[in-house]
């Protein structure tokens, strides 16, 4: 979880202001989290709730976090379909194929213990927003990445699996997409672009570089990306950590640290 907090605060200063290489500054004055950090911790608070018995409707209340959270945090940079439904004082199921629910999965992939409770979650947190078989099936296949870095697979393995279980081919590299890559917020579009970053990347490091280096939706990139890489790679340069801290409010610090306590997850 945040692994993806700090991709999307190091990524969002290049969604609109593209770098298309590996070397840039990881922070500058610029430097915020977004909407996805934002429904990123929304996530995680259901999930918390849940381990204190607290929900009783796993849609519904994934659906009031959201809505809860986009109230706290509602100038983060919503898409205009999510901004419509989170103000409507009626819930309503929308059909969106958008990156949202990718962006904002990965803690269904550090809480869940099985492939089946994976598949049950993700189907409940995209419900009332992703209410899309794209949005679903990219959703499912990040929170199933990493879920099986977690467990210990290799790269290929975890390549061999998102092939097989969802519709994604990883047949391209990041090198021969860059030069004309451009933004795109529909799922099947940036989603297998995060993966491959991942795939191609050597530590958390270079995995956020190479997300961000694909231009386009560069902060959704590299939290999909960064959430992964965590994963597997079990640990993120302490540096890093520190700087990414600067950027992010009590509210978000103390839900990550509960998070990781409530699930005993290692940072």
């Amino acid at each position: 979880m945040l692994g993806a907090v700090i991709g999307d605060v190091i990524g969002s200063v290049y969604e609109w202001n593209n770098v298309k290489s590996e070397d840039f500054p990881l922070f500058s004055h610029n430097t915020h989290f977004t909407d996805d950090t934002a429904m990123t911790v929304a996530t995680a608070v259901k999930l918390i709730n849940d381990k204190k018995g607290l929900c009783d409707n796993s849609s519904l209340s994934y659906a009031m976090q959201y809505k809860a959270y986009y109230k706290r945090y509602p100038h983060a940079g919503y898409g205009g379909m999510f901004k419509n439904w989170a103000n409507n004082s009626e819930l309503y199921v929308q059909h969106s194929y958008g990156n949202g629910a990718a962006m904002r999965i990965s803690p269904i992939g550090f809480a869940c213990e099985s492939i089946k409770e994976i598949e049950k979650q993700t189907k409940a947190s995209c419900h009332y927003t992703h209410n899309h078989p794209e949005a679903e099936q990219c959703a499912y296949a990040v929170a199933l990445a990493i879920f099986l870095a977690r467990k210990g697979s290799d790269k290929s393995e975890i390549k061999t699996q998102i092939e097989h279980q969802t519709n994604i081919k990883l047949n391209f590299t990041i090198d021969e997409i860059r030069p004309t890559y451009s933004f795109s917020s529909r799922s099947i579009n940036s989603v297998p672009q995060a993966i491959e970053a991942f795939m191609e990347g050597s530590d958390y490091e270079s995995t956020i570089r190479k997300a961000i280096s694909t231009g386009g939706d560069s902060d959704t990139i590299a939290c999909i990306a960064g959430g992964i890489a965590e994963a597997y790679y079990k640990t993120i340069p302490e540096d890093i950590v520190q700087k990414a801290y600067r950027y992010i409010d009590g509210t978000i610090k103390n839900v990550i640290k509960e998070f990781y306590e409530c699930y005993n997850i290692n940072k």
